[in-house]
């Protein structure tokens, strides 16, 4: 038996559909490839597969990563070479490695998530006030945020999932904000609500419901070095 790690995208073709859709189209084209995928026990037999880190709809990767468990042997040559054709647009198999024995779960040790958030620019945008917004913001010690979810209302401090400053960058479609995420044990936040602070809270032009946001990476982090999920030993 082997289990490979790969690394994959999520573009824009399939922004806007859910997590669960995103893990069915790649079982379905797992299935096309008719690669030797483990599979559970009991009465509701499902691929032993596992993803790091949910994305939220409406959401682009560069750099997904799941698991995959084979019943047998491959090697990865053959895993890209019958994969690839199958996946559907929007989905790239960017690499893969076979993991040695049985290291901790995928989501057990991803602690780091990077974001490109992009506003698009309106009448309103001024440089230098996105910038002095986003300046304010960096400079404050804490920032309180309710997070409303099912099980209710919570409030959090923004700054304590937050790695390093938010950057701020001007790009030809729009203000670009890179934030660094922390995804811990207790919980995190989204980029889409560390926008919102931004634009309520501290006047960065723009809606947080017409940004366009992406994830450029999936980290292991020990507060110094950040490594993929493809370097980690």
């Amino acid at each position: 038996m082997a289990r490979f790690r790969l690394e994959i995208t999520k573009g824009e073709e399939i922004r806007y559909i859910s997590h669960l859709d995103y893990a069915r189209a790649i079982e379905r084209a797992l299935r096309r490839a008719k690669l030797p995928v483990a599979y559970s026990e009991g009465f509701n037999p499902h691929m032993k597969m596992a993803f790091a880190s949910a994305l939220s709809v409406g959401v682009t990767s560069d750099a997904e990563y799941l698991d995959v468990d084979m019943a047998e042997d491959l090697a990865e040559e053959a895993l890209a070479s019958r994969l690839k054709p199958q996946l559907p647009a929007g989905i790239v198999l960017n690499r893969s490695r076979i993991i040695v024995g049985r290291p901790a779960a995928l989501m057990a040790v991803v602690n780091l998530a990077t974001y490109r958030i992009t506003l698009p620019y309106g009448a309103e945008t001024s440089a230098d006030g996105a910038a002095a917004a986003v300046r304010r913001f960096n400079e404050v010690a804490s920032v309180s945020y309710v997070k409303e979810s099912p099980k209710g209302r919570r409030e959090i401090d923004v700054k304590q999932y937050l790695a390093e400053p938010v950057e701020l960058r001007q790009a030809p479609d729009g203000l670009e904000l890179a934030a660094a995420i922390r995804i811990t044990p207790t919980g995190s936040i989204k980029p889409v609500e560390v926008l919102s602070v931004l634009t309520g809270d501290f006047g960065l032009p723009g809606r947080a419901d017409g940004a366009r946001i992406n994830r450029t990476g999936l980290f292991v982090s020990d507060g110094e070095r950040r490594l993929t999920p493809l370097e980690v030993e």
